[in-house]
């Protein structure tokens, strides 16, 4: 058993050696180790066994299958798959209530921000909903460039991250137009199933354009069982006399669950619906209304629906002749015993009713895909409501209404300390809508806001009010929004949390030397005797720490000076880290004896080559079950 301290990998998970993995669990004779093009040995599959293992259902070759494929599909999936050194880096004086909110915003690209919460945040979201570009032939679509081996991969992306410069135009010249925005969106999506919880829920806004390929998409990635209903939203109340052709006044809502232990929400009831609910004959249980005897199958489909119903005020007698009774025998008598029958306001129809009351109804009203703007707002209400944040004039082109998100997160079955993703976040509709739900139901919501830093458009309204990047609207409709909805009546039950900790991607705070050691001279060694770049900060270290052991962001932070030295206590002793040089075995057997779940040194910051080697014994003795890392 060697003392030597593990190191954190200090990257994002490499999910096709996760894939062989499971391969592995389910067929371990189907893989074998083998040396790769660079000579070292590592795990890979025997297709051949596997055909072997599978031979009854295997699709060999040019036979004939029905399946979605596309110009860059397999790049795609390569990109999907590829892991990346970046990391997440703390901005304090951008958040608002850092050490204590529950909300996170991370700027920089959307993939890359998937990737990286792949460990923390696996099967923990609950809802996803998404506003993604539309590929209208004026829109700007992620030029994604991970189709390089893994290793090759990884060295390439720890390089300084230009933030937005894979945004390039993709306009209808474009002879891959349709392909390279299914390149697009195919590993985000991937990506994002990763992250629901096993009831969880996505939700996609799009338009004709792309409407039919991104269904497609859907029921490749996320399985077509698991479809649930493709809504059309009326974004507009009017049209212009201008438009020639055929105006558009709907958008498309895909929704798509991540397994069948998905169960939506209702509605809440509107006054419409309460109408239809009276009293004629004054019934102590309150309002009700009539539901038809008639069943719409026949009598020879319903035989069991066949019998004589009698008018009790008139002897008549009705027997079913071509369509049957929408009930059983017993279940009418039920009926009639309990006094549910309605035979019309003098008594005397034919054919009875069932008076169903507003108290037996379920509390809200289960939602249909068809959601008008009266019901879920329109395009004009929600940039009216982003007027009046910013004072006068919307700094972002094409919000989302409100009404709109409340009823999807409705819909969505929100409950206590769920957590909303939306990783196409523009001026953060969602995040708002989270807060109102949250501040009206006193259900806290977590929010998880992912925009990349994409430059305003020259002479726009944002960059006339001196915003630089859409990230910057986003952050700033959070604020306002936020102190908004604190000046209203709230819930009492909420914790008033409208907060969020801004986590910026950026590359890895390791240097080169962490990932490529084999590489790496004696000369370099002396030359660079840190692993770590000058200009990270502790917290920063702290945070890719967070990343690679799968640790929840938004748990409080405290820090202590101990022996001299800066310690930091996340959630307690759920990890404790020091990345301070001159560390000795003091402090070592004060942490031990705080008995953390993790704790984390920098690999150069022992006091002595003693001190390192004891470092692992030490938390032995006195706190064996502390998982004990170096970076």
């Amino acid at each position: 058993m060697t003392n030597e301290i593990e190191k954190l990998k200090m990257h994002s998970p490499d999910l096709t050696q996760d894939n062989i993995a499971k391969i592995r669990a389910l067929f371990p004779g189907c893989v074998t180790e083998a040396a790769g093009e660079d000579g070292a040995t590592t795990l890979k599959v025997d297709f051949d066994q596997l055909r072997q293992e599978l031979s009854d259902s295997i699709v060999e070759g040019p036979q004939e299958r029905y399946h979605l494929d596309w110009p860059g599909k397999r790049q795609a999936q390569i990109t999907a798959n590829a892991p990346i050194a970046k990391t997440l880096r703390p901005v304090r004086e951008e958040s608002v209530d850092f050490d204590t909110t529950q909300n996170l915003f991370i700027e920089g690209d959307n993939l890359e921000a998937l990737k990286l919460l792949q460990e923390t945040y696996l099967g923990k979201v609950k809802m996803i909903y998404i506003d993604p570009p539309y590929n209208t032939g004026n829109d700007f679509v992620y030029e994604d460039d991970f189709a390089e081996s893994a290793a090759e991969f990884l060295t390439k992306s720890n390089q300084v991250d230009a933030a937005g410069n894979r945004l390039v135009a993709n306009t209808e010249s474009n002879g891959r137009f349709h392909s390279d925005w299914l390149s697009m969106m195919y590993p985000r999506l991937r990506l994002a199933k990763n992250l629901l919880n096993d009831d969880g829920v996505i939700f996609i806004t799009i338009d004709d354009n792309e409407v039919s390929n991104l269904r497609n998409l859907c029921d490749y990635v996320f399985g077509e069982i698991n479809f649930r209903a493709l809504v059309s939203w009326q974004k507009k109340y009017a049209v212009s006399n201008n438009f020639k052709g055929i105006a558009s006044v709907r958008d498309f809502i895909l929704i798509y669950s991540k397994s069948d232990s998905f169960q939506n929400g209702l509605l809440p009831r509107t006054e419409a619906s309460k109408v239809r609910y009276q009293n004629p004959d004054n019934d102590p249980r309150g309002p009700w209304k009539p539901v038809d005897y008639w069943n719409i199958a026949s009598v020879d489909q319903r035989p069991n629906c066949v019998y004589p119903i009698v008018n009790p005020n008139t002897g008549e007698t009705t027997i079913p002749q071509k369509k049957s009774w929408k009930f059983e025998r017993t279940t009418h008598e039920k009926h009639v015993k309990e006094d549910k029958v309605w035979w019309g306001k003098g008594g005397k129809n034919s054919v009875p009713a069932l008076k169903l009351f507003l108290s037996e109804v379920k509390d809200g009203m289960i939602p249909h895909n068809w959601w008008p703007h009266e019901e879920a707002g329109h395009t004009d209400q929600a940039k009216k409501q982003l007027d009046v944040l910013f004072d006068g004039v919307a700094p972002f082109d094409t919000p989302k209404p409100q009404k709109l998100l409340e009823r999807i997160i409705q819909i969505a079955n929100i409950s206590q300390d769920d957590i909303v993703l939306d990783f196409f976040a523009g001026s953060a509709s969602t995040a708002e809508a989270c807060f109102r739900f949250a501040a009206t139901q006193g259900v806290p919501v977590r929010s998880i806001m992912v925009q990349v830093p994409e430059a305003c458009f020259p002479k726009s309204e944002g960059e006339k009010q001196g915003f630089s990047t859409i990230a910057e609207i986003s952050k700033e409709r959070i604020r306002r929004a936020g102190a908004k909805i604190l000046e209203g009546e709230c819930h009492p039950d909420w914790n008033r949390d409208v907060g969020f900790r801004v986590l910026k991607i950026d590359s890895s705070n390791m240097a080169d030397v962490y990932y490529t050691p084999d590489d790496t001279t004696q000369a370099d060694l002396l030359a660079r005797v840190d692993n770590i770049k000058p200009d990270r900060t502790p917290e920063d270290l702290l945070f890719q720490v967070l990343l690679d052991w799968g640790v929840d962001l938004t748990l409080p932070i405290t820090r202590e000076t101990l022996h001299g030295k800066t310690v930091f206590f996340v959630a307690g002793t759920a990890l404790a880290a020091c990345f301070d040089t001159g560390v000795d075995e003091v402090l070592v057997k004060d942490l031990a004896a705080r008995a953390p779940l993790r704790v984390v040194f920098k690999d150069t910051g022992f006091k002595d080559d003693a001190t390192k080697i004891n470092v692992k014994q030490i938390f032995k003795s006195l706190s064996p079950d502390t998982d004990v890392k170096a970076i």
